[in-house]
């Protein structure tokens, strides 16, 4: 937790939070392509994003790609998981 009590971490700076910063960078190397670096760095923002706006992430996307296939073209931002 920070000082406001919500959760959120700042970025690294003057080696906080190193081990972090690293294991992302050693993770990365196994995404295979730049292409599937973007689709996962992709995901993951839209992961966090359904967290920090208050929905459990594994059931937004679960009920997301559950109403995709029938889900008007013109309407797809309504899906994303911002605050509502």
């Amino acid at each position: 937790m920070d000082a406001n009590g919500n959760g959120l971490q700042f970025p690294a700076r003057y080696g906080q939070n190193e081990h972090e910063l690293a294991l992302g960078r050693a993770n990365w190397t196994f995404a295979g392509s730049p292409r599937g670096a973007r689709a996962a760095a992709t995901m993951y923002s839209l992961l966090g994003t359904a967290r920090l706006n208050g929905f459990e992430p594994y059931a937004w996307l679960k009920d997301t790609l559950e109403k995709l296939p029938s889900y008007p073209v013109n309407r797809v931002h309504e899906l994303l998981p911002l605050a509502r």
